[in-house]
């Protein structure tokens, strides 16, 4: 099963702040969960894992800050304890959902996007509400949806609540909604399109004042509306204020009202101070651009996030306290997913001009490594330097970066750059910048797999490739610590298009279009040439392991082949069209991810047979260009047959969204969930007075449990048991209001009109009231004997006036036992009492 495991995407929903004074979290998005980082530490605590699809929206509970409510496109809304990590009830939808909204004014009510049955060229979302409806199952369906306003916003941003709760406001195009819920009714007002000075008035976003009728309005020319006197439709004024230079992505007031956040495209988060005109505070310089901006509900904290995949936490007082990076999302990641062998960190493009290390363990951004050290400007259209390949030795001794400037234009400058690691600072330094490696832009690289010998080898669309080394002086004939061009060879002036290393760096490899070469890196003699069926190579691989005398490779003709390079002959080939190829380091295994049909299929195989170990259909709708295998710490041990090719490494692959995914066995999967959403209560436990106190209860379902018992004898699975079971192993601070429990648990110890139990724990009980009871009649005096005897007269001669006494449990237990005595010898006795 595949997981998105993107760091996060802030760029789908709002971020949330708790109000805790001691310990704050940061909840957002991430794939089909939800991340919980601390504000204080900046680390990953946790995720809230049950989704089966994209995560679209999170909102804290009103009526409790310990959880929260996600929507997802899975049609469910699921409510969480965010602390602790336990899915606490689920809210089945049956639409995909796109944003939610919480008021607490509205108790017991969720306020969702769905999507509208339309045409395919045209959008359509529509409001509705839902009633969540109370029960003590754990996954309900929520039927009860009210529609309460169609054709709104695909953007979330346009949506919003107003003065506590009294009135919803949303935007769409040019036009403003206002539907207040008391009336029942909708007001609209409307912009034109531009106006003398050419602005643009498209909304982009809305923000309402907690306590004022005053709704703030973005838009597209950077202006920010402050709505007024919209209760009546035609007396509405506004008042407009401008920093911004470009479209206003987010707004946001303060829980107290006092001031309005906006941010844009600028990077800066900016505070205008409501009711005082145009006075306003800049934070600036806080990285990619502002996409939403989010308060605590006490003020204390505010939260931006950014479009390079970024969440920074401040204070009110406008001042950073906190940055929690994801995996840096840019326009696009032109170099190849790297493991850096010292850290095991995933590497790959990052900020402009640089390149990131994630640990994908830790799920945290370890640190930049600037390779172009040049200021990026931000700025449309401008042409600037960007890092297009990296690879790293095997060792991590070594990086080699390539990095361009004038793709577009016929002016292109290159560099090839070499790192070497520096174990003072822990971490790499330029070693050797050469400014004209190839005449021509370098198409690939790799390092060789040897650990005696390092050896870097570039091809270029100049028709040549170099192998470099590092420099021997001429006088000393010792290695220096500078890199040089050790040898280049081309092929009948034919294009290389790839080139790869042995697993033991005996043999090279280079593509020239449709001709595999073979070289012998300690001699530079080509050893054969392999005639490959029509079409021009793309990807080549060499087998591992048992199979290193195989080399796969892949054509622009949709051919998959493998040659063995003892015989030279194909061994065998397929027709399939290969987008990505990628060989496991520690196995024989070699993936392959083919995209055809408008979706992309998994294939896992050996070389020495064509036959796929592991097959995966319809993996995601974009085509795949980027995927490595990663070591694992220790080899997976117990997985099934279909998750052998997991054992040793996993694997990750980079979509064109910029969503990195990873297939895990089923047994992680399950590892994780029990620790996340399970209370599971552990024998080595101490026991408690608590445990001994509920230990013969326990000691007697396990009896009623056991499979010596008949099935007539056995009791049905009562309601009360569930419902005592869901009290005993939930925790306290989680479980719903007492006025809630307490009919639901009343009426589940209650006893059916059949006299038949309701619940084990109560039969106990009343087994338990018994043996009380008849040890302490057994010293019960004969007054107290003489007092129930009259109260026995009084049952048996009865009065239809007078009414009958209540009778406690041991009285009626005893006036059962006295019916079925003969007191007929007694009647004489009465009667001649005066």
């Amino acid at each position: 099963m595949n997981e998105v495991l993107s760091g996060m995407n802030v760029n789908l929903s709002y971020p949330a702040i708790t109000t805790e004074r001691v310990n704050r979290f940061v909840l957002c998005t991430s794939g089909d969960s939800v991340k919980v980082y601390s504000t204080r530490t900046e680390e990953w605590l946790h995720s809230l894992q049950g989704h089966t699809n994209q995560v679209t929206g999170i909102a804290l509970n009103p009526a409790n800050h310990l959880q929260v409510y996600s929507c997802s496109a899975d049609g469910t809304v699921k409510l969480w304890d965010f602390i602790d990590g336990i899915l606490i009830k689920t809210f089945i939808i049956g639409y995909p959902l796109f944003a939610i909204y919480v008021s607490e004014k509205h108790e017991g009510i969720v306020f969702l996007h769905i999507a509208m049955d339309t045409d395919s060229k045209k959008e359509g979302f529509q409001l509705v509400a839902v009633h969540l409806p109370k029960s003590a199952e754990q996954e309900v369906e929520a039927k009860e949806l009210s529609a309460v306003s169609s054709h709104i916003s695909p953007n979330p941003s346009c949506t919003a609540f107003g003065r506590e709760g009294q009135y919803i406001a949303f935007a769409r195009n040019l036009q403003l909604n206002v539907y207040f819920f008391r009336k029942q009714k909708t007001y609209s007002f409307s912009l034109k399109a531009t106006d003398k000075k050419g602005a643009k008035n498209a909304f982009t976003c809305i923000a309402c004042h907690p306590t004022d009728d005053c709704i703030a309005t973005g838009h597209e020319d950077g202006k920010i509306r402050l709505w007024r006197n919209f209760i009546h439709k035609k007396e509405y004024t506004y008042s407009t204020q401008h920093w911004h230079h470009n479209a206003v992505n987010t707004l946001c007031f303060t829980p107290e009202g006092t001031n309005l956040l906006s941010g844009g495209i600028e990077s800066v988060l900016v505070q205008w101070q409501y009711g005082t005109g145009n006075r306003k505070e800049f934070l600036p310089r806080l990285g990619g651009s502002i996409l939403h901006v989010s308060a605590s509900s006490d003020g204390q904290l505010f939260c931006t996030s950014h479009s390079d995949n970024k969440i920074t936490v401040i204070e009110s007082s406008f001042k950073v306290c906190g940055v929690i990076q994801g995996l840096v999302k840019g326009d696009a990641v032109l170099t190849d997913l790297m493991i850096d062998p010292r850290s095991k960190a995933l590497v790959l493009n990052g900020k402009p001009g640089h390149l990131q290390f994630y640990s994908l363990l830790r799920d945290k951004h370890l640190y930049n490594l600037d390779i172009v050290q040049q200021e990026y400007i931000y700025e449309a259209g401008l042409d600037q330097f960007e890092v297009v390949k990296a690879a790293f030795d095997i060792k991590g001794y070594w990086l080699a970066t390539v990095e361009e400037r004038g793709q577009k234009s016929a002016d292109l400058e290159f560099f090839l750059k070499l790192w070497s690691y520096d174990e003072r600072t822990q971490s790499f330094v330029l070693n050797t910048t050469i400014t004209a490696a190839h005449t021509d832009r370098i198409i690939s690289m790799c390092f060789s797999s040897s650990e005696e010998t390092t050896m870097l080898v570039t091809i270029a669309e100049d028709g040549q490739f170099k192998a470099w080394c590092q420099g021997v002086d001429a006088d000393t004939k010792q290695d220096q610590n500078f890199w040089s061009c050790d040898f280049v060879g081309s092929y009948h002036n034919l294009k290389p298009t790839n080139c790869s290393f042995s697993a033991d760096s005996s043999l090279l490899a280079v593509s020239f279009q449709e001709v595999i070469t073979i070289w012998s890196p300690d001699t530079w003699e080509l050893l054969t040439t392999l005639c490959q069926p029509p079409g021009v190579i793309r990807d080549l691989c060499f087998g591992r392991l048992s199979c290193s005398k195989y080399l796969i490779s892949t054509t622009t003709r949709n051919l998959l082949c493998c040659w063995n390079l003892l015989t030279c002959a194909l061994e065998w080939s397929t027709s399939v069209e290969v987008s990505k190829l990628q060989s496991d380091p520690l196995s024989e295994n070699v993936a392959a991810f083919s995209y055809q049909s408008k979706h992309t299929d998994l294939f896992v195989f050996k070389p020495n047979e064509p036959r796929p170990l592991f097959t995966h259909k319809n993996v995601c709708s974009e085509k795949i260009h980027r995927a490595v295998f990663v070591p694992r710490e220790e080899p997976l041990n117990n997985c099934d047959e279909s998750s052998q090719w997991l054992n040793r490494s996993q694997l990750y692959f980079l979509t064109q969204n910029m969503d990195l995914l990873t297939f895990s066995t089923a047994t992680e999967e399950d590892r994780m969930l029990s620790s996340s959403t399970r209370l599971v209560i552990d024998d080595s436990v101490a026991v408690t007075p608590f445990y001994l106190l509920l230990g013969k209860h326990r000691q007697q379902q396990q009896k009623l449990n056991t499979p010596s018992h008949q099935a007539a004898d056995r009791p049905q699975q009562p309601q009360g048991s569930v419902t005592i079971t869901e009290l005993l192993h939930t925790p306290a601070h989680v479980l719903p209001p007492a006025s809630v429990l307490c009919s639901m648990f009343v009426s589940s110890l209650l006893i059916s009109n059949t006299g038949v139990l309701q619940d084990p724990l109560r039969k106990e009980m009343e087994s338990s009231e018994q043996e009380m009871n008849s040890e302490k009649e057994e010293e019960d005096s004969e007054g107290e004997m003489e007092a129930c005897d009259s109260q026995q007269e009084l049952r048996v001669q009865g009065s239809v006036d007078e009414v009958t006494p209540k009778l406690s449990k041991a009285q009626e237990r005893e006036l059962k036992r006295v019916r079925k005595t003969d007191f007929s010898w007694m009647a004489g006795l009465i009667a001649s009492k005066p």
